[in-house]
């Protein structure tokens, strides 16, 4: 919503490469959205017409594969948060240099391409219920349909390609957020317990995803 700060960052980002369309407000980006799909958004929370996290939940949807990256002065925990749990995969508090933020861009589109880029011996993990679809991104227990956020997916995607292997903190936390995430795996606690509400029958035991105490997580073999 700051016509200036849009400015320098368009030019950044053009000056390295990427094409854009720039939008002051929710109603102009919607309105880009129904006509084209883009690879990566950069999300303000505060805009003149709506909210951030509004936004960022209408564009899943229909746009699941679009990578969503918050770029706001909203430094509080709660919003971080609420900024994973409506899908999106970064979260940059201003300021910031120009070099931090493209290097968290290509990060995030990085691992977007991994994760689409998938052997098709590694296309599904099946264990004891609960299945994993890599190709169509669908996550289902005994059957039903789970819906996970989309950094929920990543993390169980992430889990489950490594399954029997020890995953560190700090090692997850870089692979989702980049070589830029802080090191504090407040963010990573939270959404471990959001994905074990989801698939664990009983969350304090768990069954599919283990806890290494003081060390990492790792998915049952």
């Amino acid at each position: 919503d700051d016509s200036f700060f849009l400015k320098m960052l368009c030019y950044n980002l053009t000056a390295d490469g990427y094409g854009i369309t720039s939008a002051l407000n929710a109603r102009t980006a919607i309105e880009a959205l129904r006509t084209r799909e883009f690879d990566l958004v950069l999300l303000d929370i505060n805009l003149p017409d709506g909210n951030g996290f509004e936004l960022c939940k209408l564009i899943k949807p229909d746009h699941p594969d679009t990578i969503v990256i918050f770029l706001t002065a909203n430094d509080q925990e709660s919003d971080q948060i609420r900024g994973y749990e409506v899908g999106a995969v970064d979260y940059i508090t201003k300021p910031f240099g120009s070099e931090e933020l493209l290097a968290r861009i290509r990060t995030a589109l990085r691992h977007s391409a991994r994760v689409t880029s998938i052997a098709p011996q590694e296309q599904k993990y099946s264990r004891e219920g609960l299945e994993i679809d890599f190709e169509k991104r669908l996550v289902t227990l005994n059957g039903k349909e789970i819906h996970l956020t989309q950094i929920e997916y990543k993390l169980v995607s992430l889990l489950a390609k490594n399954a029997g292997k020890v995953l560190t903190y700090d090692y997850i936390l870089k692979d989702i957020w980049g070589p830029y995430a802080d090191t504090d795996n407040q963010i990573l606690r939270v959404n471990m317990a959001n994905i074990r509400r989801k698939l664990e029958k009983n969350p304090a035991e768990p069954f599919y995803i283990f806890t290494e105490i003081g060390v990492g997580y790792r998915m049952k073999e």
